[in-house]
């Protein structure tokens, strides 16, 4: 008895585990839970990036250009 009792949370345990979702299984748009992931890190990185003021770009542009 105190056998089975000690085996059922180790069961329940592994089932659990068993539940959760592998980084090559399909996600949201066709693209790999893994690939999705990626996606949502770049997105984050290029958001929390500064923008380069509209001025500074347009003399960058000119200087680059000779101009």
């Amino acid at each position: 008895m105190n056998r089975t009792l000690l085996l059922l949370p180790a069961v329940a345990a592994l089932m659990l585990g068993a539940c959760s979702r592998t980084d090559n299984e399909p996600g949201p748009g066709g693209v790999t839970v893994a690939e999705a992931k990626a996606l949502d890190d770049a997105a984050e990185m290029l958001e929390s990036r500064d923008a380069v003021p509209p001025a500074e770009a347009e003399a960058a542009a000119k200087e680059s250009t000779g101009e």
